[in-house]
């Protein structure tokens, strides 16, 4: 009951969210599911030119192609899979050390997870999304002071309002995180 009557709260938090994204891509709704979800296996992205689904690394997609993909398996919980794209794409890109962390995250590897969102950081302190993540990490370690810390430096960074503070607030005050 506790867990039905908290998710209500943070729907209702969110309704009244804007609909901004983060640095980083984050939104106030994960991905819509397109083909390379729905058809596509082993880390495959569908290739809408050639209608079939190939490797991240045998056609011409763009780096931004490449990160909705990655983020689109990473939301539908297909790791491994956002993983091999998120390989053959530029590492020192904030957005794709935020989904490597995210991966990890997910994969229950915190420490692995942490050193990405770091790194995330690290590039591009105003990457309010790796922050958000990393703090709904902490909160799912029982480490709300650093998850804190992570809230007010999003605040601090122009986050306020946004899907990466608002779903960072709910998860510090309900223990519950997010998963887009």
């Amino acid at each position: 009951m506790r867990l039905v009557l908290a998710s209500a709260i943070a729907i209702q938090a969110f309704a009244f969210a804007p609909a901004l994204h983060a640095a980083g891509g984050g939104g106030a709704n994960p991905p819509k599911p397109t083909n390379t979800t729905k058809k596509c296996l082993f880390g495959r992205v569908y290739d809408k030119d050639r209608g079939r689904c190939v490797k991240p690394d045998k056609t011409n997609f763009t780096q931004d192609e490449l990160y909705s993909a990655a983020r689109e398996l990473a939301y539908d919980g297909q790791f491994e899979n956002a993983q091999d794209v998120l390989r053959v794409m530029d590492q020192s890109d904030d957005r794709v050390l935020t989904y490597w962390g995210f991966t990890y995250r997910k994969m229950g590897e915190l420490e692995l997870a942490n050193v990405f969102y770091e790194n995330a950081i690290k590039a591009n302190p105003d990457n309010i999304l790796a922050r958000s993540y990393m703090a709904q990490g902490f909160v799912a370690e029982g480490r709300t002071d650093l998850a804190i810390e992570q809230w007010r430096e999003i605040k601090a960074r122009g986050g306020d309002g946004t899907w990466a503070e608002a779903s960072l607030r709910e998860a510090i005050r309900t223990g519950l995180t997010y998963s887009y």
